[in-house]
């Protein structure tokens, strides 16, 4: 009988080949706003800048490759090529749950972007927040950020993937004041992160009393990972609450509006369904400082390094038009330009990949 897979290889089987997303297309929302075309842009295109600073780092576009995997030796080989793939754009990376690293610091061999990839100009470590309820303490932490030495670390806030995971670890109480006590000591600005159900105002309020650098929005409109887990599951009751909650939380476009009012000058960084550069313009004009794709260019890795490269700069091609096409010279002259709300035709196009 073949061993049973592993859960971060079933997540990864999942979301390579499974149908994960949210099961409506434009849900993330931004189809709902469109740019003003200017046909007078007054900037040349080979002006165009698309450099910008994120965390302190310098990134050739505002641009992270999303959280994904990690832990498994097929995981290892994805963060290799993913690692490889960022570095070559000049963008970031963003680990995959580093969770499996406090049992066993062996599997952070697995996450080692910067072996693979010392280019790399921004790398994110990534926890799962609610093991700070489970015993997790700053030492511990500290150790997982410094042994991929990454310059920044997220921690993720899952609670529907953890209720619908097999074995899910759901006490989320007190997490607020565990988050308050530990992520001043852990070195590296801290995030905090949605996994695909969006940071509604009530949470972005709770956030900004803390002291983290910012978020990731990780908002309804992409991989669901609610569905992930229903489909991992044995439990029919499970399956079926899984499938119930595929639509529940907050769209991304919402969530970054509400994210930068609510947090001022602090990190926000826009994610959940975003596929292709129009939406990365869109968010860093709503108040993103930069946006996070993961489901693309992870399918794109699974075939080569080149495979992602092109995805990812495909997306900063299509980022660029934008700017063009709006007479943004540079990222911030981006943030300045209107977006009305109004049926935007492009989040509607022929074969779109969402």
């Amino acid at each position: 009988m073949d061993a049973p897979m592993d859960r971060k290889d079933s997540h990864l089987d999942l979301a390579l080949h499974g149908d994960v997303e949210f099961p409506q297309g434009d849900a993330n929302g931004f189809g709902a706003f469109r740019f003003d075309h200017d046909a007078l842009p007054e900037v040349d295109a080979e002006a165009l800048d698309t450099r910008t600073t994120l965390l302190g780092k310098p990134l050739a576009a505002p641009l992270v490759v999303a959280a994904m995997t990690g832990g498994t030796a097929r995981g290892a080989e994805m963060n290799r090529r993913l690692a490889l793939a960022a570095a070559r754009c000049g963008v970031a990376l963003a680990l995959g749950s580093q969770r499996k690293m406090l049992d066993d610091p062996a599997v952070g061999a697995t996450f080692a972007a910067r072996a693979w990839a010392p280019d790399l100009p921004l790398l994110l470590a990534n926890l799962g927040a609610v093991q700070l309820n489970y015993g997790v303490e700053a030492g511990e932490v500290r150790r997982l950020v410094a042994q991929v030495g990454a310059d920044a670390l997220e921690l993720h806030l899952n609670p529907l993937q953890e209720a619908i995971q097999p074995g899910g670890d759901t006490r989320f109480s007190g997490l607020l004041a565990r988050i308050r006590a530990i992520a001043p000591e852990v070195g590296v600005p801290v995030l905090l992160k949605e996994v695909g159900s969006g940071i509604s105002e009530t949470t972005a309020l709770k956030i900004r009393e803390l002291p983290v650098a910012g978020v990731e929005t990780a908002g309804v409109g992409g991989t669901s990972w609610s569905r992930i887990e229903s489909l991992r599951t044995a439990d029919g009751v499970k399956r079926a609450v899984g499938e119930r909650f595929t639509r529940w939380g907050i769209p991304t476009a919402e969530s970054v509006a509400i994210c930068r009012r609510v947090l001022g000058g602090r990190v926000v960084i826009a994610s959940g369904g975003i596929r292709h550069g129009i939406e990365v313009a869109k968010a860093i004009a709503l108040g993103a400082d930069a946006a996070a794709i993961a489901l693309p260019i992870l399918r794109a890795a699974a075939s080569s390094v080149d495979d992602a490269v092109e995805t990812i700069s495909r997306v900063i091609a299509e980022l660029r038009t934008v700017m063009f096409l709006t007479g943004a010279r540079t990222v911030a002259d981006l943030r300045t330009r209107r977006l009305v709300r109004a049926r935007d035709l492009t989040a509607e196009a022929a074969g779109e990949p969402r």
